[in-house]
């Protein structure tokens, strides 16, 4: 019996089960790295006849607890339908990864029809996936752009020196504004 044949005695015919499996790579691992990551696992969910729903990279964040020496990493979300050999699968090719410290995998649902569940993934997420945004911390000292270059196009359109004198003026036009709040008192 293949690999991509193993399913469970308990499992419905024709029905797969939900899966959602959460990684974190080194927080150096390039935009290029992270996208073969994730090329290599789409690959082996299409393989193994899975599906994938979802795909979304949350970033680099900072760790609970240092992880292999590390502080921080970039958070990959997959959200996924497959039989429980697929997940040993994935889950053997992120330990032969050197830039994955760490991967969690929980089963949503059993007895899932495929066709049941849209799959979320459009070329403009899966791009998107691959893309690591830079942290608060390395915004914050200057290291890194604050902007996403997802969001060139668009306008920064307030000023905030009109903001701010649009505000006194309408502090100062509100009756029993002033005086500090006295208003009905004599």
């Amino acid at each position: 019996m293949s690999q991509q044949q193993l399913k469970s005695q308990k499992d419905e015919p024709g029905t797969s089960r939900d899966y959602e499996t959460i990684f974190i790579l080194s927080p150096d691992t390039t935009n290029e790295a992270v996208g073969q990551v994730n090329t290599r696992l789409r690959h082996i969910v299409e393989q193994m006849n899975g599906k994938v729903l979802k795909v979304d990279n949350w970033g680099k964040r900072k760790l609970a607890y240092e992880v292999a020496k590390q502080l921080k990493g970039i958070y990959l979300y997959w959200r996924y339908l497959g039989h429980s050999g697929l997940v040993e699968e994935i889950e053997r090719n992120l330990r032969m990864l050197d830039s994955v410290i760490r991967y969690y995998t929980v089963k949503i649902d059993q007895d899932v029809m495929p066709d049941a569940r849209p799959s979320e993934v459009t070329d403009e997420s899966w791009t998107k996936a691959s893309v690591t945004a830079a942290d608060e911390e390395e915004i914050m000292t200057g290291q890194a752009p604050a902007r996403s270059h997802f969001f060139e196009d668009e306008e920064d359109d307030i000023d905030p020196e009109a903001e701010e004198e649009a505000l006194r003026k309408l502090a100062a036009e509100e009756p029993g504004t002033s005086g500090g709040g006295t208003e009905g008192k004599e």
